[in-house]
């Protein structure tokens, strides 16, 4: 079954599928929509928190690239959307961009926590500007995962270790971001590829960690030293250290 299939046959869960459902985690109960372009990470994810008697935290829709995602999200209405940063159709912001009226809406908010490999300033600045309302990265524990989704659904702004500092940083400064012309020529896939590499990671790890193959891996890194005329890892390494990418 496609993640096309998946998405829109979720589309179709009625609004009040979770209100008659019991309560996990001391009574609370909140209807979540996952968006990730790999459906593994997905069912994973599923797993570990949309055991709803004991998380309270009832999966009524999953959704891989943007369109798919603006449609389940309109569908179902949840009150928290764990949004990847990096998407098919034009990443969360677009998302974020297309959902702006159900953020807004005062009696039945839908309120987006970002959940991504990365944990880049220019990422967390993107989506929280674009109106989430936090940001945790993949390495978060599926209990502090459940909690984080809580916090969101009750209005408080969460984040990973460290990153709320990028935010407090970029709101407290007028100035706009410098443009890289080298970085803007990498894509968002070949970006996460250049970070890992840079903390050195293997390959192995790296296709581990995001969900594709070692032999993709090797193509992205191969884009990567071509695009900006580097001949190897190392010079890699130096050239997203100078940029503080690291």
């Amino acid at each position: 079954m496609s993640d096309a299939t998946e998405a829109n046959g979720t589309a179709g869960v009625p609004e009040a599928a979770g209100s008659g459902a019991g309560g996990g985690a001391g009574g609370r109960h909140v209807r979540v929509v996952l968006v990730d372009d790999h459906r593994m990470f997905r069912t994973g994810v599923q797993a570990e928190i949309g055991q709803t008697a004991e998380t309270g935290v009832e999966v009524v829709g999953e959704a891989a690239d943007v369109d798919q995602a603006v449609t389940v999200i309109t569908a179902t209405r949840p009150e928290v959307v764990l949004l990847d940063v990096h998407l098919p159709g034009g990443g969360g912001v677009e998302v974020l961009r297309r959902c702006a009226a159900l953020t807004a809406d005062a009696e039945r908010p839908v309120r987006f926590l970002a959940l991504s490999v990365s944990d880049a300033a220019e990422d967390v600045i993107g989506v929280i500007r674009g109106g989430a309302r936090g940001y945790v990265t993949k390495t978060i524990t599926g209990t502090d995962l459940v909690d984080s989704i809580f916090r969101v659904q009750e209005g408080d702004a969460v984040f990973s270790p460290r990153l709320a500092g990028f935010v407090l940083d970029a709101f407290a400064s007028t100035d706009a971001p410098p443009v890289d012309e080298d970085l803007d020529r990498l894509t968002q896939r070949e970006r996460e590829v250049l970070r890992l590499i840079a903390r050195g990671y293997a390959y192995k790890e790296i296709a581990k960690q995001l969900f594709i193959s070692v032999k993709t891996v090797e193509s992205h890194v191969s884009a990567v030293l071509r695009k900006l005329q580097l001949s190897n890892r190392h010079e890699l390494t130096r050239w997203a250290t100078a940029r503080r990418l690291v």
